[in-house]
């Protein structure tokens, strides 16, 4: 059951993100400190039990953020499940490899940038002090976080040390480490060199850049109905657009998908549902979100403003919602949706009516499609719908 109660649990405004600067083993390493983690969906592979979390409600996938001052760098480490870093203010170095060379690529606002499984990696903020990245790790349960051997040797060089279980022991604090303790077994330099090496050029692939996304002004059945005007671009996975000339920059399987939505000033994206969990992060301008619960409708109003943040939504599975932007300027919202399967909307009847009045339909892949066509080939007028249950 949704009520108005739990919807509003969902929503995760920027300014009450609580952060800790002591989530990993790095805090002690002086060109790591201080590194500001934050946890809004789960709490990603934090090492602190005390890491602050807004929402532990489970996704599949786990939503983040990073901060920290230029010249600090997120030193190296390996992820069993996708990692992507989706840079919202600033400039960020990334390094990958480790072996023990590293390559490296430089992206920035409004970039998302992908890290393989199983490869290490680091990276530096090379550009504004307040620098922020939101990030996506795949899984509710995503296998913890192995560090490289020169991280672990840094750390103890400070007195700190990280057991087999996952304690970190810090002697600057007076804490022991007892006799018996299974202290964490880097990776050997053999083992490491025979992780997957990824070029330049293969890397560059997963780096998806703001400037180069590739826009579609039919990606929704109500795109060109009046006061709509939604545009989106995919960026990672099968998501929810409805054009089917859509293929995302990075493909293969993540445990969500991520895509860009713009809505101009005065436009609006229809009332409709998805049966997978979405988290909407307002990158810029104002939108209202309309969620509807059990008991009532939710109307809440999203910012994202860089010199006050971005707020995000978590929006529940088989919950009909409407997107308005209210602002002057164009808004742009990050949609971060379960599953690597493609997505299918569930439009309100009265914006299918529309939509085929105007000559639009579903064909029957759920791509847009003339009626005129779909019609020739089912020898009917008629639209099906697809049976949801209720919020």
């Amino acid at each position: 059951m949704t009520t108005l109660k739990t919807l509003r649990e969902r929503h995760i405004p920027f300014a009450s993100l609580r952060y800790t600067t002591e989530a990993f083993i790095d805090y002690c390493i002086p060109e790591c400190a201080p590194k500001f983690n934050y946890a809004l969906i789960g709490s990603g592979v934090s090492q602190n039990p005390d890491q602050p979390v807004s929402l532990r409600d489970l996704h599949g996938f786990q939503v983040g953020g990073v901060s920290m001052p230029h010249g600090k760098t997120n030193p190296p480490h390996l992820h069993f499940t996708c990692e992507v870093f989706i840079c919202y203010r600033g400039r960020w170095k990334l390094m990958w490899g480790f072996d023990p060379g590293h390559e490296s690529a430089e992206f920035g606002e409004g970039d998302i940038a992908t890290v393989p499984t199983w490869i290490y990696r680091s990276f530096t903020n090379v550009g504004v002090d307040d620098g922020f990245m939101f990030t996506a790790l795949g899984g509710d349960d995503n296998g913890g976080i192995l560090w490289g051997p020169s991280t672990l040797r840094a750390a103890a060089e400070q007195g700190v040390h990280l057991t087999e279980d996952y304690r970190i022991i810090d002697e600057r604090k007076g804490q022991r480490i007892e006799p018996g303790t299974r202290m964490l077994e880097p990776m050997t330099p053999a083992e490491i060199a025979g992780l997957r090496r990824w070029a330049p050029a293969q890397m560059a692939r997963r780096i998806v850049r703001f400037a180069d996304l590739q826009w579609s002004s039919e990606a929704l059945l109500d795109s060109e109905l009046p006061g709509r005007g939604g545009r989106m671009a995919a960026v990672i996975g099968l998501g929810m657009a409805q054009d089917r000339a859509i293929e995302a920059p990075v493909s293969n399987a993540h445990g969500l998908s991520i895509e860009w939505l713009s809505l101009p000033p005065g436009g609006s994206l229809s009332r409709h549902r998805l049966a997978e969990k979405q988290v909407m992060i307002l990158k810029q301008g104002q939108v209202e979100l309309s969620v509807e619960a059990d008991d009532g409708e939710l109307r809440q109003s999203l910012n994202g403003r860089q010199t006050e943040g971005w707020d995000s939504f978590a929006v529940p599975g088989n919950c009909w919602r409407s997107l308005r932007n209210t602002g002057a300027d164009e808004a742009l919202v990050l949609l971060l949706t379960s599953g690597d399967h493609r997505k299918r909307i569930e439009w309100d009847d009265e914006v299918v009516a529309a939509a085929a009045e105007a000559g639009l339909v579903h064909d029957a892949s759920g791509f847009i499609a003339p009626r005129r066509f779909v019609d020739r080939g089912t020898r009917t007028g008629s639209v099906r719908r697809r049976p949801a249950p209720r919020c």
